[in-house]
């Protein structure tokens, strides 16, 4: 009779674990080492794109394959840390490009890259990584899309609804929108599976994309912008993100703020390749550089 050890359960080999793993790297995009938070978290993709979603799953699958192959940590391959990073690439590529054969290629590569770049980044950065890695490696691809196809490769965005959009609405595309998805009824099961592996980060989340098109709302940024929850994902990002590193909601509020003006003078246009996420690890990194810088000033003053 063969033994089977908790190592040989948790590999990649065992079907069910490799289910695990798989969705807790989409969890993991919204911090949740949840495997039922990653099945919402994709019937919301789906619901928003099906096509986003067959992204997400690609790359939901691609990272932890990729990261065991090369012998990256067990742990951290388990916990989906090595998946987050690929769904929101996978994702993002059928958002921004259409389905076409070097879509496709590059979702592959882009999700093998990227953790990669997770493994260098969580080794080498003293910061937290956070989704830096999807940031860099998706706007390489784009720009690799464009260099190869031009930009006739781009999804040509549809016509902005006129029709008003209540404030909740707008509250719960921000969150979707996490995931490139401005509906309702996907933000709702965001919520939802967030809450099922932690309510505070739930809440965090509300709470953060509420802020978020609060302060859009009150700068008077482009109304379109604000309905389909432009200012609303960042935020939700780094109230969750901040509240891990230090568990406070007046940091993590703070956090959520601070993305809204990296938000609105992000230089998309200039540099030719969207925000993305860029502004959530922006504003939490700054966050906790001045954390580090408060701790240092402290100590100078115990010591005088």
């Amino acid at each position: 009779m063969t033994t089977i050890t908790v190592n040989d359960k948790q590999s990649l080999s065992v079907p069910a674990n490799f289910v695990r793993v798989v969705l807790r790297g989409i969890g993991q995009v919204m911090f949740q080492d949840h495997a039922g938070t990653g099945l919402l978290f994709l019937a919301g993709i789906a619901i928003a794109s099906p096509l986003m979603a067959i992204g997400a799953a690609i790359g939901a699958v691609i990272g932890p394959v990729t990261a065991t192959l090369a012998g990256f940590d067990h742990d951290d391959i388990q916990a989906g840390l090595y998946g987050f990073n690929s769904v929101l690439l996978g994702t993002a590529s059928l958002f921004y490009l259409q389905p076409r054969l070097l879509t496709w290629i590059l979702v592959v590569i882009g999700s093998i890259v990227a953790s990669f770049v997770t493994y260098l980044m969580r080794r080498y950065l003293s910061f937290p990584t956070y989704t830096a890695p999807f940031v860099v490696t998706t706007w390489v691809l784009i720009l690799v899309a464009h260099a190869v196809a031009g930009t006739g490769i781009d999804v040509i965005p549809g016509p902005v609804s006129d029709v008003p959009v209540r404030f909740i609405t707008r509250v719960l595309r921000g969150t979707a929108e996490v995931m490139f998805g401005a509906n309702v009824v996907s933000g709702f099961l965001f919520i939802v599976g967030i809450a099922l592996s932690n309510r505070r980060h739930a809440m965090l989340a509300f709470l953060g994309s509420m802020l978020g098109t609060i302060l859009g709302i009150y700068h008077q940024n482009p109304i379109p912008a604000i309905d389909v929850g432009i200012y609303g994902y960042n935020a939700s990002l780094a109230a969750i993100a901040v509240y891990l590193w230090r568990k406070s909601l007046l940091i993590s509020l703070l956090a959520a703020a601070i993305t809204m003006p990296i938000t609105e003078y992000f230089p998309s246009a200039l540099l030719g390749i969207p925000a993305l996420t860029a502004p959530f690890v922006l504003a939490s990194w700054t966050v906790i550089l001045i954390g580090k810088i408060e701790g240092v000033f402290m100590k100078e003053q115990k010591a005088a």
